[in-house]
């Protein structure tokens, strides 16, 4: 069973509408759902609230620590309240697939996403759930410049197009939770995957 959800981040307004930021909107959607406030919480590094999630209680947590340290927060959290790695699912913008995607997955690498590769590192293990959410990949850019050109794409908010396939795609993430936090990760992915772009 899923015991924390974190959705990864920047903080600060100049970061809130940015596609790196994904995360933290599907983790507001949730504490919209479920009508739970998220606040700060020092000994985590982050925004952090308890939720009941059909009918299950689980953290919500926005890390506030930075992207690249992600993995402090994370496991602050996890550590204090005895949740294992497996029991944890971290909400993050996915460049390799095209906004509109959701998909669920259990461990891997962290495909250079430097909140994935910090979480992994602070709990020793890469053994964690994560809800991929798509934001689409600058392929047009020359190979030299790939890298500055994709951090400047994940800082830079989503066209008006991009945006409404992501809020669907955390909106159809938010109607298989039910499954989720009792475990059922299979029919979780089968309804998810079944409907991604």
């Amino acid at each position: 069973m899923i015991k924390l959800i974190a959705g990864l981040g920047n903080p600060g307004a100049e970061y809130s509408a940015t596609r790196h930021n994904a995360g933290f909107w599907a983790v507001d959607a949730i504490a919209r759902a479920t009508q739970t406030t998220l606040r700060h919480e020092a000994r985590f590094h982050g925004l952090a609230a308890r939720a009941r999630l059909h009918g299950s209680e689980v953290w919500l947590l926005q890390p506030e620590t930075f992207m690249n340290r992600s993995g402090q927060s994370v496991a602050a959290l996890a550590r204090f309240h005895k949740i294992l790695p497996a029991e944890i699912l971290v909400v993050h913008d996915e460049l390799d697939l095209p906004p509109g995607a959701a998909k669920l997955k259990f461990s891997g690498g962290s495909g250079g996403h430097n909140g994935l590769k910090d979480i992994g590192a602070h709990l020793a293990t890469p053994q964690y759930w994560r809800l991929r959410l798509g934001i689409g990949h600058p392929r047009d850019c020359a190979i030299d410049e790939k890298k500055s050109d994709v951090v400047n794409y994940v800082l830079k908010p989503p066209r008006k197009e991009e945006q409404a396939l992501v809020d669907d795609a955390i909106r159809r993430s938010l109607a298989v939770m039910q499954w989720v936090v009792q475990g059922e990760m299979e029919r979780a992915m089968m309804q998810l995957h079944g409907q991604s772009r």
